[in-house]
């Protein structure tokens, strides 16, 4: 099993988005490394920190797990949509997503309350400049969080 934090606009999707629709596709990702993230590294069952971002109060504002393996996104081949690719085809898709299971709402940690934890300060969200929306969290670190959590 491995652990991810996935960061989403709670104006797009919220923790509470998820935990009314029980579940969703993670689409809109136009990062090659995240991508990759979801098509080859991600399993079912591995364990998602919910990351509102792009908000007044950014943090961990919930628990997922991935429920389906990596598949075409298809917001790449929508013309309406901010997320097309028109270099995107559906016999050679470039963008993936998989989708994300709600486990549990969470009091929000804040990044703030992150930083201050020494046993995360190698945290990818917590290093300057990082702008990926799909990082990997060891297990010491998710262990480090739910304990903040619970």
């Amino acid at each position: 099993m491995r652990y991810w934090l996935m960061k989403s606009e709670p104006d797009d999707v919220s923790i509470d988005d998820l935990a009314s629709m029980g579940e969703v596709g993670w689409y809109g990702v136009r990062n090659y490394q995240a991508r990759n993230f979801m098509r080859d590294a991600m399993a079912l069952g591995d364990g998602v920190l919910f990351y509102h971002s792009s908000c007044p109060q950014p943090g961990v504002a919930g628990l997922a797990e991935v429920s389906r393996l990596a598949y075409p996104d298809p917001t790449q081949f929508d013309p309406e949509s901010r997320y097309f690719d028109p270099k995107s085809t559906p016999d050679q898709p470039r963008w993936q997503q998989v989708d994300v299971r709600f486990v549990r709402k969470t009091r929000l940690l804040s990044l703030d309350e992150m930083r201050r934890m020494p046993t995360l300060a190698g945290m990818q969200v917590l290093q300057r400049g990082n702008r990926l929306s799909i990082t990997s969290v060891s297990e010491a670190e998710w262990r480090d969080i739910l304990a903040l959590l619970d």
